[in-house]
Order: structure tokens, then C-alpha cells, then sequence
């Protein structure tokens, strides 16, 4: 029998270190198990998060094997290769689907009752890997799809605007990737539609100013990564935040991403749209209003990861 006191996370480089430091100071688990090729770095990892437990909520981390998932009510995935000189991306998904195959037939082993939260990057073709390797029912297997992306949307909007993102209400959907998009038709700030706001507070919502706050959500992982190399703190409190919304069933809507039939025109497909996410997982997604062009967007955003999932398949 599983446990939602008890988490696992495969693959311990900066993000699932970080994912791991969030998920045990959050409170909501009693024990992380941390699985890795490098047993060293999984059991150093372990200790220095311990040893600053004293600080936060009882909880124990510790390294283990895949056995040592078999209780554990949530995985997290975030193992993963890196991109090599040269190599295409269909070449280094490749490679990363040899993985992800391995992981979850890992997984699979000693544990089917788990939900699965992949966080490896491309995070859309990697769940939807998953979701066809496991066999798992739609739903108990979840990307972090556009979450962070959505979360740095509020943050920039917020900046925009002088008030606490909090209060921004908007959401990015699509590929967590170049393709995605800002749904601008149903943004508010509390209710009160953004457009609306901007009068009012006397701020700017030209096309050109929207625009400028998309392509810095866009390109932020870019920048981040010129200046240091990786990004592992926000998708580490995204990652937290799903976790909460699963394990105190609370019914949350979030743009996570998971299998998708018939929403919007796409099929057999993993995205990133706002769903309800609670104990199961995914419990539903949700068909929010979009404009016309920002529903030829999103369909043109799901034709490119198929294209991808296509020419991946071919190279098999």
C-alpha cells in the first residue's frame, strides 16, 4: 500500500536536488527518498538537507534504490541526459526516451499505485513517454507542463503592474517551450479584467507591452541559464506546489501537463492546460475561453510536439 507521507525523486542534479530541498521542508512528507546512478551524490544530497531539517517540519531523506520507492505515494522524475555538441534534439530524446523506458519499467516493478510527476525536460514528449510506458490511467501521470511558466507570467505582470502577482490570475499553456502562449482574453488582476486594470491604475496594455512580458516569459530559462548555467529554483516550488495540490487533494486548478482527447481539437497528446489536480492526480482539465487566435496558437503549439513525438518515432 502506498503512502502520500512518503516521496520519492529519481535523478538528484540541480533540479531534482532542488525539487528534493522543497518537498522536505514543505511539511507535506514524513519521508524523500532520493534514487540515483551516482549513489554518492544521491546520499550527499540526502545529508545536507538533513542535517538542516531541524529547521523546518519532521522529515526524513534519505538515498535508496527503486525498492525503496515501493510505498511511495508520489515519484518525481527529474533524471534526465543533457544535450551533447552537435546533437539534434531528436537525437538527445533519443537517448532520453531509452531512459525515461528504464525509469519507469523501474518503476512499474515495485510500484504501480504511485502518481508520477515528471519534471526531465522536454517535460510534454518525456509525460507522454511515460503515460505510453506505464500504462498507468490518464491522470496518475503529470508534467509540470507550464506551471513555472504561468508562475514567472504572474510574477512579470505583477512587476507591470505594481501589485502582488498573487493577484494576477493568467495562465501560459501550450508546450513548456517556445511554442507556448499567453492566454491575454481571460487575464485579471482579482476579478477585474487586465485590460480593465490597466486603465484604471493607468498602466500600459498596448500589444507591444504585452508582447515585451510574453517574451521575457518565453526566453526567461534562456537568460537564466546564460547567467548561471541552469534553472532549479522555481521549477523546485513548482514542483512543491503540485505536490500540495495532490497530497492535500485539494482540487487545485493548475496548467500541469497530462494525456489530452479532444480539448480543443488535440488528441493523444501531452500539453500543458488548466486542470483540476487533487489526490488522483489530474482529475479534469478544463476548457477555458480563448480568443481565436489564441486557440489556432495552442493548436499550432500541439502540432509541433507531434511533429516531434512523429520524427521521433520514425528514428526508432
Amino acid at each position: 500500500m502506498v503512502s502520500m507521507q512518503k516521496c520519492g525523486v529519481i535523478g538528484v542534479g540541480f533540479v531534482g536536488a532542488t525539487s528534493a530541498f522543497t518537498l522536505a521542508t514543505s511539511g507535506l512528507f514524513s519521508e524523500v527518498t532520493l534514487v540515483d546512478m551516482n549513489t554518492k551524490k544521491a546520499e550527499a544530497e540526502a545529508a545536507d538537507i538533513n542535517h538542516g531539517i531541524s529547521f523546518s517540519k519532521p522529515c526524513f531523506v534519505r538515498a535508496g534504490d527503486y525498492r525503496d520507492l515501493s510505498e511511495c505515494g508520489l515519484i518525481v522524475i527529474a533524471a534526465g541526459a543533457n544535450q551533447k555538441p552537435g546533437e539534434t534534439r531528436v537525437e538527445l530524446l533519443g537517448r532520453n526516451r531509452v531512459i525515461m523506458k528504464s525509469i519507469i519499467e523501474s518503476i512499474m516493478a515495485v510500484n504501480k499505485y504511485a502518481i508520477l510527476l515528471i519534471v526531465s525536460n522536454p517535460v510534454d514528449v518525456l509525460t507522454y513517454m511515460a503515460q505510453k510506458l506505464s500504462g498507468l490511467p490518464v491522470g496518475r501521470v503529470i508534467g509540470s507542463g507550464t506551471v513555472l511558466d504561468t508562475a514567472r507570467l504572474k510574477y512579470l505582470v505583477g512587476q507591470h503592474l505594481s501589485v502582488d502577482s498573487r493577484n494576477v490570475h493568467a495562465f501560459i499553456i501550450g508546450e513548456h517551450g517556445d511554442s507556448e502562449l499567453a492566454v491575454w482574453s481571460s487575464a485579471n488582476v482579482s476579478g477585474v479584467d487586465l485590460e480593465d486594470f490597466c486603465r484604471i491604475s493607468d498602466k500600459d496594455y498596448s500589444f507591444g507591452a504585452m508582447q515585451r512580458i510574453y517574451e521575457n516569459v518565453r526566453d526567461a530559462a534562456y537568460s537564466i541559464i546564460d547567467g548561471k548555467g541552469a534553472t532549479y529554483y522555481g521549477i523546485g516550488l513548482a514542483v512543491r506546489r503540485i505536490a500540495e495540490a495532490i497530497v492535500r487533494d485539494e482540487h487545485s486548478v493548475l496548467p500541469v501537463s497530462s494525456l489530452i482527447s479532444g480539448h480543443y481539437g488535440v488528441d493523444n497528446l501531452c500539453l500543458g492546460l488548466p486542470a483540476v489536480v487533487g489526490r488522483n492526480g489530474v482529475e479534469s482539465v478544463l476548457d477555458i475561453p480563448l480568443s481565436y487566435e489564441e486557440l489556432e496558437q495552442l493548436q499550432s503549439s500541439a502540432q509541433k510536439l507531434r511533429a516531434l513525438i512523429d520524427e521521433l518515432e520514425d528514428a526508432k
